[in-house]
């Protein structure tokens, strides 16, 4: 296990240690009963964290990539990583598809994923020099309804690195079809949108990430497009 891994499940772990006391601190007799044993887990999370964020923050080992991106860089990659659902941690970045290499098809897209069943990072650069995308927690595909789960994500990195995480007001995560491929929704709105061609795009707040639009500008034009599997 690497250290991103070994770091994001102590936080989860602590995490639910946490809600677990908070839970007995609602009722007197428990507090009391469990004051000494969560002073104890502080002193025990204090010391964890001092140590692993430390080395995290100087000894920061990133996934090898196996493709050449001509987007990403190391900045880039290292706060993505942070983000990452647990069953992509410690995975190597495999390029799957790039507009440089396939082409600006979204059809070639689907087909390269056809046989990929891990979550894919969707990685965009506009003509204006934005980099923004999307985590979907599995393969695109073509299909007549939304499919993913709240693994499922969008960034941005300008002004400054921004995600934006599933809020729970639907499940519309995901859908594809020939001629373009969407991103989150709600009320008419698309949080990513691509056409069929992977040229045009917009993107605009909905109510499945809460986000704001990735670019300064709603309608965008790609320059670049990498999707990446963890495999």
């Amino acid at each position: 296990m690497n250290k991103v891994a070994l770091t994001t499940n102590l936080h989860n772990v602590w995490k639910l240690l946490r809600t677990f006391y908070k839970s007995f601190f609602r009722i007197p007799k428990m507090r009391d009963k469990f004051t000494r044993v969560l002073s104890m887990s502080e002193e025990l999370r204090r010391a964890l964290y001092s140590s692993s964020a430390a080395s995290l923050d100087q000894d920061f080992c990133l996934p090898d990539l196996v493709g050449v991106t001509e987007i990403l860089t190391e900045e880039h990659r290292k706060q993505l990583c942070r983000h990452l659902p647990a069953r992509a941690e410690g995975y190597l970045w495999t390029l799957v598809f790039s507009t440089s290499q396939h082409g600006f098809s979204l059809n070639s897209m689907y087909r390269k994923m056809n046989r990929i069943e891990s979550p894919i990072l969707l990685v965009i650069q506009d003509t204006e020099g934005n980099v923004f995308g999307g985590l979907t927690s599995c393969a695109l595909k073509v299909s007549d309804h939304f499919y993913g789960t709240g693994e499922s994500l969008l960034y941005r990195f300008s002004p400054e690195f921004q995600v934006y995480n599933w809020t729970g007001e639907n499940m519309y995560f995901i859908k594809g079809n020939n001629e373009s491929l969407s991103i989150g929704a709600g009320d008419g709105k698309f949080g990513l949108w691509l056409d069929g061609d992977l040229n045009q795009g917009r993107t605009e707040p909905c109510d499945t990430y809460g986000n704001d639009p990735l670019t300064p500008q709603k309608d965008f034009v790609v320059k670049i497009l990498e999707c990446w599997a963890f495999v």
